[in-house]
Formats: C-alpha cells, structure tokens, sequence
C-alpha cells in the first residue's frame, strides 16, 4: 500500500522535471540560432565617388594692400561768433543766413551807428580840450624860464619854478584823449560785424531790432577752406601704413565715399596730414585726421572740374575712406568664398585631379580677400571654389565648367521666348 503511494507521487515529479528541462532545451536552441548573424552576402565594391568642383588658377603677383576706415566730416574752424560792443542790430545781411557762405571781413551784422559817432565826436572835443591845455602848460613853462634868466641866476631852476608836474599832467591828459578816440574809433568800427575767416554759417542766433552786448553768441559759423575727417586705424593695419607725424613727413592719400548711400559713386580725395600721437584705451586705435580741400565745391571751376560731377560734403556727413597702404611681394591673393573653416583651403592637383588641403595664414585680409604667402602655393596651381561637405585628402574630383554669364543667360532665355512668340504666331496665321 505504501509502495504504491510512493511510486504514484514519484511519476508525476519526473514528468514535470523532465517537461522543464525540454522547455530549457527548446529555449536555449532558439537563443543559439537567433544569435547567429546571417552569413552577408559578398557585393562588389562601387567605385569611389568623384567630387565635382570648380577651380579658380592662383598667381604669385604683387598686391597692393588698401585700408579701410570710416569717420564723420568735421570743420576744422567751427566757432561762436559773438559781438565785441554793445548796440542795437539794425541791419542783417544775407549772407549771415542758416547755411549761407560768406568771405573773409564781410560784414555779417550792423548796429545802431548813432551812439558810436557821438562817443567819437565826445572823444575828439576831449582831445581837443587836453592839447589846449598841455599848450597852455607849455606857454607857462616856457616863460617861467625866462622869467628865471631875466632875474640873473646863474644855476638850473628847479622842476617846480618849470612846472614840469603841471606839464606831465597836461601831456597824460592828452595822451588819455587820443586813447579815448581810438577806442571810440574802434567801437565804431566793431558797430560792422565782420567775418574773420571765410566760412559759412551753421546757426544765427539773433535778429533784426535786437540788442546786444559785448560777449553776446550771435551765431555759429565755421570755415569752408577745408574739411577734415578722424579716422580711426586698427593696430593690426598700422604696419601697412607710414602716417605722418609732424607737418614735415609727407601726407598719405585717401579717398572717400558716401557711407549713408552706397550708390553714390562720387569719391573725394583727401590726404591724412597727422595723426593724434595716443591710441584710444578703449579700442587701441590710432586716429589719423585727413584733410579735404574745398569740400564744398566753391572752386571747382578753376581747376578744371565741371560741378555736375562735383558732390558737396556735409559737415557730420559719415564717410567710408579707403587709405592706400604699402606693397607685399610674392603672395596670393585667395578669395574668400574658398575659405573653409576661416582657415583651410584645397589645392587640386592638374595632373592627378585629386584634392590637397591646406591650412593658410593670412598677412592680410578684408571681406573679399585673403593674402597669404606660403611656399606650397605655387603659381598657377589650381584653387577649389565649390563647397563640399566631405573632402578628405586625395580624394577625386571632376572639373566643372565656369557658369554662364547672367547676361548671357538672359539674353538665350529672351531669344527663346521670341522664338517660341514667332512660331505661335506662325501658327495662329495658318490656322
């Protein structure tokens, strides 16, 4: 009884067991086959792709290296002009107008000439007066001498019995009375405000009928012989350029365009005649100060220049200067446009039409252009202009063809189009 309970128990376990490790078998098999990478099938190798490019052929040459700046117009004469005497304006002459232009001693402004020809007329009878006086003081003199002689003494009268006081006071009183009259003279003179240098006016700032005194701000004028302009050099364009310091060193040439119009194509020569001597804390520049004769155009006729092609500056008006700097030998100039990474180009070999980076250091460079000078860079290699994403050393490239011309594309777009207009009106008229 008990041997068959046992055997019952028994049977079931060992079915159970051996389910389980069929189920483990089963599992693992599986794991082991999946596992297994499929046996890829052997494809040929494709041939390596070719980078197609556009060249440009690179010269060893001379450049002339420009500098560029930019500053704003300034009268190197602007002052306040203002009155020396006092009175009443009484006349306002055209030429003392916002923006009018005027010679040098022209007259700007009258006043009331009225209080000054009385203070000269008072100065005069003054004068008068005194040399009256000094005559008589002399007439005195003159007989307390004698008077001295007629009585018989032989030694030297004294300053008092010659009454050399009296005469000293007399000849002060005269010589106060003839300053008296100049100074009326001069106030008289001064009732005509004139210009002290030839210029034109910026702002007035009195009118007609209106009083003023000696220091009173009449107006604002500044000179027209010539203008100047502060342009700032960076530190790193200075070795390119041999600016004056004193007036003995030679000027260096400047030309200057419009910087508020691009389309202005008018240029004024000007010439940088000193530079200020202190760099800037903030910037480290160096501003040189150029000079523009007759900014104005007043006498272009004279030098042969018609004033239709003429374009005034502005005081304030902002300028792009362009400053002609010295020559480097032996380089190559590389455009910009193929520059990759600010400073990696590729040469492509003419024989083996295969790319060569090259890693380039500029010695001088503006938005177009880089300089450089490098002995891997021979004259007439061949530079890549294209912009590939992926080009590694060696790789092929095809030579594309330079693009037409934009003209010479609108040109064969418009002949296709009357050609095309041409044969549907063929068509129309048989139809």
């Amino acid at each position: 009884m008990e041997l068959a309970a046992r055997r019952t128990t028994f049977v079931p376990l060992m079915l159970r067991t051996l389910l389980g490790l069929a189920i483990l078998g089963i599992g693992w098999g599986g794991y082991a086959m999946l596992s297994q990478e499929p046996e890829q099938s052997k494809k040929p190798r494709g041939k390596p792709r070719v980078i197609r490019t556009r060249v440009v052929e690179l010269a060893v040459e001379d450049f002339q290296t420009t500098v560029s700046t930019r500053g704003i117009v300034r009268a190197h004469n602007e002052v306040t002009l203002t009155g020396q005497v006092s009175g009443r304006i009484v006349k306002v002459m055209p030429n003392f107008e916002d923006g009018a232009f005027f010679e040098k001693d022209e007259v700007l402004l009258e006043l009331d000439p009225a209080d000054f020809e009385v203070a000269v007329i008072a100065a005069n009878a003054q004068l008068a007066r005194a040399t009256a006086a000094f005559k008589q003081e002399e007439t005195r003199a003159n007989q307390a001498r004698r008077n001295w002689e007629e009585l018989g003494y032989t030694e030297e009268p004294n300053d008092l019995v010659l009454r050399k006081p009296q005469l000293a006071e007399a000849q002060a009183n005269v010589d106060a009375a003839n300053a008296q009259l100049a100074r009326a003279k001069r106030d008289q003179l001064r009732a005509k405000i004139r210009a002290p240098f030839a210029g034109r006016v910026r702002r007035r700032s009195v009118g007609l009928g209106q009083s003023i005194s000696g220091g009173t701000p009449l107006g604002q004028i500044f000179a027209v012989d010539y203008a100047e302009v502060r342009l700032p050099i960076p530190g790193r364009d200075m070795k390119f350029l041999d600016l004056p310091e004193t007036s003995e060193d030679s000027p260096v040439d400047v030309e200057l365009r419009d910087a508020l119009n691009p389309e202005n194509s008018v240029v004024w020569k000007g010439q940088i005649v000193r530079t200020e001597g202190a760099l800037d804390q903030s910037s480290l520049e160096l501003f040189a100060i150029a000079r523009i004769p007759d900014p104005f155009g007043r006498h272009r006729n004279s030098g042969g220049e018609s004033k239709e092609s003429f374009a005034p500056l502005r005081i304030g008006q902002p300028v792009l200067g362009s400053i002609t700097g010295s020559i480097l030998e032996d380089v190559v100039v590389v455009p910009r446009l193929a520059v990759r990474q600010l400073d990696r180009i590729y040469l492509v070999d003419k024989d083996e039409l295969t790319l060569k980076r090259l890693t380039i250091s500029s010695i001088w460079s503006d938005e177009d252009r880089m300089v450089v000078r490098d002995p891997e860079i021979f004259h007439g290699a061949l530079l890549s202009v294209t912009n590939v994403v992926y080009a590694p050393d060696g790789s092929k490239v095809e030579l594309m063809p330079e693009p037409e011309s934009t003209e010479a594309v609108a040109s064969e777009a418009t002949a296709k189009a009357d050609a095309a207009g041409t044969e549907k009106t063929s068509a129309k008229t048989k139809s």
